[in-house]
Formats: C-alpha cells, sequence, structure tokens
C-alpha cells in the first residue's frame, strides 16, 4: 500500500515539467557516472590517468562514450516516456549494447589492439571509438520502444 502512494506522488510530481526536467538530469547524471565507472574496469588502460596526461585519443573514446550514454538516455527517458523504471531498464539495456559494441570494434580490428592504441595516444583510432560510440547510440537508442 505504502509503495503505490510513493509512486502516486513521484508521478504527480514528474507531471511538472520543473521536476521532470530534474528528474531526467538526475537520472542521466547517475547512470552516465555509474556506466562510464564500467567502462574504466573494462579497458586495460586507466582512463582518467590518461587524460590527465595528455591522451587527446583516451579523450577522444571517452568523449563518444559520454555522448553515446547521453543519446541513449535521450531516447529512454525523453522521447519515449512510459514510466522512470522502465526507462531505466531500457537505457541500461542500451548501455549493455553499446558495452557489446565496444567488445566487437576489439574482435573486428585484429590488425591492432584498440586499448594497446588509444593508450599509446593514437588519435585515429580515438576519432574511430567516439564515432562508432556515437554512431551506434544513435541506433540504439532509436530501436527502445
Amino acid at each position: 500500500m505504502g509503495d503505490r502512494v510513493i509512486n502516486e506522488q513521484i508521478d504527480k510530481l514528474l507531471t511538472n515539467p520543473y521536476f521532470e526536467t530534474l528528474a531526467v538530469f538526475s537520472v542521466s547524471i547517475l547512470a552516465l557516472v555509474i556506466f562510464i565507472s564500467f567502462f574504466e574496469l573494462v579497458t586495460r588502460y586507466k582512463d582518467w590517468e590518461q587524460i590527465k596526461q595528455g591522451n587527446v585519443a583516451v579523450s577522444m573514446a571517452i568523449v563518444g562514450k559520454i555522448i553515446g550514454i547521453c543519446i541513449i538516455f535521450r531516447f529512454a527517458l525523453i522521447q519515449k516516456p512510459e514510466s522512470i523504471y522502465h526507462e531505466l531498464i531500457w537505457g541500461s539495456f542500451g548501455f549493455l549494447l553499446l558495452l557489446i559494441a565496444y567488445y566487437i570494434f576489439e574482435f573486428l580490428t585484429p590488425v591492432f589492439k584498440v586499448d594497446k592504441e588509444l593508450e599509446k595516444g593514437n588519435k585515429a583510432v580515438g576519432l574511430i571509438a567516439m564515432l562508432l560510440s556515437v554512431s551506434l547510440s544513435l541506433v540504439i537508442g532509436a530501436s527502445i520502444p
């Protein structure tokens, strides 16, 4: 009974565009922090340490991931609103697909290792990684029901 009342109150608050914007913003920031942390775990280098050292290739790859995550959540949270929980599930699923795309990119480039090239500062690989994340996030986001 208590959960239903809380959900009704939350739904009522979310009819206010200011609260809705604040909720979407808050959820997106939280998701961005969590999902970028996941990417940090799967790369063979420390993203933020590389950026601190001025590695533009890693910066470009991270920017692509950030934009990609935001695009997915744009579709999940804003364009196709149903409920905040439904949107979080679809946004998380979209992120999972983006993470899988990262591994596919690594697999489809057998002549070099993406992580090693990024760590070395290869800007061409950084640009491809960035554009791949952005491009695939547009496809993933558009497919969210």
